[in-house]
Formats: structure tokens, C-alpha cells, sequence
């Protein structure tokens, strides 16, 4: 195998999509499989990283395609696309078509990919990280929780699971999302979890079944004609029909001969351990990073696109900046200081970019002008990046609403008022050659959708830089305690200088 490199492992998650959290057990899993295989390995929110080859967990919420440019990126599908299988986007199938992809159903990837022997395949065995800590599970007879559902409900899953009920069987679930250690301190105390299939295409969903059974919990699992496990979830599920459903919970379910076999069944998959098909995908990761570092420029990026901020507010294709490490930036930089430009910044997660002036065409300040301690300052210097015709767009708690004081590090209230400074009174700021124009305005209530202004929870503001006019200019003069930039004799070398240069 050539040089492991890096990988990054993508979680893909939209602000506010708790569900997304469920990608976790997968991302966990390819973890420990990489570690094993000696791979240095990084786990990410939303983030990619420049130098390392990024596993992508969940693009199909939603993925700029043109990130594949400057980031190694393969994209593991977890979803059941095909016929009866989950409504995706286009745009999704259509990034799965001309990227590298990993996937865990062959049936998956003839629905985007000509060749099905071109995307390696993979399934998932026996965690051992999974194992309990402090003490041995429960027998399965002595748990207190009979059945355990989990996942989203629909009228297909929901006929299934009166029928199990209606035999006398106990199923619990959730009353809202409920993900990782959390969840699976209840998947212990199950006697078994239940697996109905969401979708008629009935793809087997290794991910919730590896999960159970590594935490000792045994699976009870539909079977359709479509379900097609690998061996080593044929041999440790215990499987039941649409014809023999009543007969199973309603007699076998529960008894001794049943856990005994469930028992046999936990411990069977502990023997499962694909970690070929991991290290195949290693050596396939290494060969497509070889590839996109030989394709990849060696000159910096400049930036376009600015993000103050970061954090759950992470914007990928932008260069996101903060001043707490913590939030988790590509750079820690404060605009409220002072900034030597252009300024060449080495990222982690954007690469080798540079920061320059009049470049930016973007900058996105959400809830931060609020709490910076130079208001001022941070406006300079978002001038002075913007090109021409940039725009700044920010939003922030308007100042009549209970929004503008509820966070304790807020350190001032905006207004309507708020904006003339930067737009029409500019010279108090030292500015002379260009200023903000105000091009649109909206009061936004709680829910960010426009609203009229006694409803208000926000402003969203959007401020383009434009140059200052003569007539502009002559009244910075006459305003400003000076009288200017730019008048005649200013780089005239005073009598001491120019003796100095003739001396010399």
C-alpha cells in the first residue's frame, strides 16, 4: 500500500437537523476500522479538511459539488436509492455519478455508477468500543423493555407494529429524536430491538443492527424478498415474515428457547469483522489522494467568500473566520484589530489561502455584530476587503425585540438608525474613497421570515461597497477635522530628507 494519508471523517449536518445525528454510528465505526489500519483520523462537523482524504457522511442534505476541487472527497451512501427506494434530490444522484463513492448495497450503486465493480463496497461487523463499560449487561430475560423501535415512522412501519402489539408484545419508542450514548443506554435494557424496513425496496439497515448487537442487543428484523444480508447478519438476526409474524411474537417471542438462540446470536457477530474490505478502501483513498494532490494547484486560494463566524454556523466553500478557537474555524482571526493585508493564512480545513484587500465578494455576519468590542474597526476592515459592488449582509436581534439583550455576551442593540454611519455619515470613520450603500432591508421575526416591524426579531441587512462621489468627497472634507487624503505636496520630501538624499 502507498502512504496512508489522512482521513477526515464528514458528518454533514444543516443547522437544526437533529436526524442527522444518526450518522454518527457509521462515522464512529469507520473510525475505529481506520485506526486500526494505522490511519491518522480526524471527525468533523460540516467540515472538510485540505489534507486529508474526506469521507463524506450525508451529502445528500446537501453538498457544494464544486468543493471537489480544491478537497479529496469520497461520499459514503447509506441511503437505498433505486426503485421503492428513498425520494432523493437530482442533484444528490448526480454528485454520486461523478465522484468517488463507497457504498454498502451492490443494488445502490447500479443506479449511479456504470461500472458497479468501480465503487468498493463495505458492511459493518462487531463494534468492540461498543461494549459496555462498568459492568455486565443485563440477561436478556431481566430487561425491563420488551421491544425497542427506533426510526421514523410511516404508515408502512406503523401497520407492522399494531399487528406486533395487537399479539400482546410490548413496543417502546422514542417521543423525539434521540441519538448516540443517550440512545443506546436504552438499547441495553431492551430484550431486543425491532427492525421494520421503511421503504418497500426492504434493503437491510446494517447500521442500526451492527449498533444493537455490538451493545449485546439481540435484532428482530422483517424479511422481505428484497432483503438480502450479508453472512454475518443472516446468521445473527432473528428473522420473521409477514406470514409468520403473529405465530412468532405471539408464542416464540419471549420464551427460554428464544433467548438462548438470541444469546447465540449476539455472540455470533462478534466474530463479524470486515476489516478487509476497510483496509481495500484505505489503499483506494490513498490512490484517489495521490491522484487530486497531482491535480491540485499549488497556489493559494483568494478568498471570495468571508464568514464571520463559525461554530453551528459553519458555512463549507467559505472561509470562516472567529476569534474563539473553540467554535472551531478555518483561521482565528479578530476583525475588530488592526490587519496587515494581504495576509496569507495555512488552514487545517481551507488549505493555503490568502486575504486580501478589495478581493472579497462576499462577507455573512450572523448574530455578531452584536458582540464585537469594535464596531467600527470590524466595519473598516470589511470595507477595505469587499471589492467594488461586494456586499456585507448581516444579520442581528433588533433592538426592540426581547432578542437583542437575551444573550448575556451582547454588548449593544441595533436599530434601524444603526446603519447611517457606514452609509451616509461615513467621514466620521475616516473613510473617503468608498462607504456602504444600504440595499436592502427586512424586519424578520423569530422564525427568520420576513415580518412587519412590531412582530421584529431580527433586521437582515444588506450593505453593498460602493465609491464615494465628488460631491461626497467635498463634504468629508468639509466635515473631517482635517481636510483629507490626497492633497497635492503631501509626499514631498520635507528639507532634512531631501539634504539626507543628497548626502548620501
Amino acid at each position: 500500500m502507498s502512504t496512508i494519508p489522512q482521513i477526515n471523517l464528514c458528518v454533514m449536518q444543516p443547522s437544526g437537523q437533529v436526524h442527522a445525528l444518526g450518522l454518527l454510528d457509521a462515522a464512529l465505526y469507520f473510525r475505529w476500522m481506520f485506526h486500526r489500519l494505522g490511519a491518522m483520523v480526524h471527525l468533523s462537523k460540516n467540515r472538510l479538511r485540505h489534507n486529508a482524504v474526506n469521507f463524506v457522511f450525508g451529502a445528500h442534505l446537501g453538498f457544494d459539488p464544486a468543493l471537489r476541487r480544491t478537497h479529496s472527497c469520497v461520499f459514503v451512501n447509506l441511503e437505498q436509492i433505486g426503485e421503492s427506494g428513498a425520494q432523493l434530490r437530482q442533484e444528490y444522484l448526480q454528485l454520486l455519478q461523478g465522484s468517488a463513492v463507497v457504498d454498502y448495497d451492490t443494488r445502490n450503486v447500479a443506479t449511479y455508477a456504470p461500472c458497479t465493480e468501480d465503487v468498493p463496497l463495505i458492511s459493518f461487523g462487531h463494534a468492540a468500543y461498543l461494549q459496555l463499560s462498568g459492568g455486565q449487561a443485563l440477561p436478556l430475560a431481566e430487561r425491563p423493555i420488551d421491544l425497542l423501535f427506533i426510526g421514523s415512522m410511516n404508515e408502512r412501519r406503523r401497520r407492522l407494529i399494531e399487528r406486533i402489539e395487537a399479539t400482546g408484545r410490548s413496543v417502546t419508542m422514542f417521543d423525539g429524536p434521540l441519538y448516540g450514548p443517550e440512545r443506546d443506554a436504552y438499547v441495553a435494557q431492551a430484550k431486543a430491538m425491532l427492525n421494520c424496513h421503511f421503504y418497500e425496496s426492504a434493503r437491510f439497515e446494517q447500521v442500526r443492527a451492527f449498533q444493537s448487537l455490538s451493545l449485546g442487543t439481540p435484532i428482530v428484523s422483517e424479511r422481505c424478498l428484497g432483503t438480502r444480508p450479508d453472512a454475518a447478519f443472516d446468521r445473527s438476526v432473528e428473522w420473521f415474515d409477514s406470514e409468520g409474524l403473529e405465530a412468532f411474537f405471539g408464542r416464540e417471542f419471549g420464551s427460554a428457547a428464544y433467548f438462548e438462540r438470541a444469546q447465540a446470536q449476539v455472540d455470533a457477530f462478534r466474530a463479524a469483522d470486515p476489516v478487509e474490505a476497510y483496509a481495500d478502501l484505505l489503499a483506494f483513498s490513498a490512490g484517489l489522494d495521490s491522484v487530486h494532490r497531482s491535480r491540485r494547484g499549488t497556489e493559494r486560494n483568494v478568498v471570495r467568500r468571508l464568514h464571520l463566524g463559525s461554530g453551528k454556523d459553519y458555512r463549507m466553500g467559505w472561509l470562516n473566520i472567529d476569534v474563539l478557537e473553540s467554535a472551531k474555524p478555518d483561521a482565528v482571526l479578530d476583525l475588530c484589530r488592526p490587519l496587515m493585508l494581504p495576509q496569507d493564512i495555512d488552514s487545517p480545513q481551507a488549505g493555503p489561502v490568502r486575504l486580501a484587500a478589495g478581493e472579497v465578494e462576499i462577507v455573512y455576519a450572523n448574530n455578531v455584530l452584536e458582540h464585537v468590542s469594535d464596531l467600527p474597526g470590524l466595519m473598516t476592515r470589511c470595507l477595505e476587503l469587499l471589492k467594488v459592488g461586494g456586499v456585507f449582509q448581516i444579520e442581528v436581534p433588533y433592538e426592540r425585540a426581547p432578542t437583542a439583550w437575551q444573550d448575556p455576551t451582547h454588548v449593544r442593540a441595533l436599530n434601524e438608525n444603526s446603519w447611517i454611519y457606514y452609509t451616509d455619515w461615513f467621514w466620521y470613520l475616516g473613510w473617503f474613497e468608498h462607504r456602504f450603500a444600504l440595499r436592502a432591508f427586512d424586519y424578520l421575526d423569530a422564525g427568520l421570515q420576513p415580518s412587519r416591524r412590531e412582530s421584529a426579531a431580527f433586521m437582515r441587512v444588506s450593505l453593498e461597497k460602493v465609491p464615494t462621489t465628488l460631491h461626497e468627497r467635498m463634504a468629508a472634507r468639509t466635515m473631517r477635522a482635517d481636510f483629507g487624503p490626497g492633497l497635492p505636496g503631501e509626499d514631498v520630501p520635507r528639507p532634512r530628507e531631501v539634504v539626507a538624499a543628497v548626502l548620501a
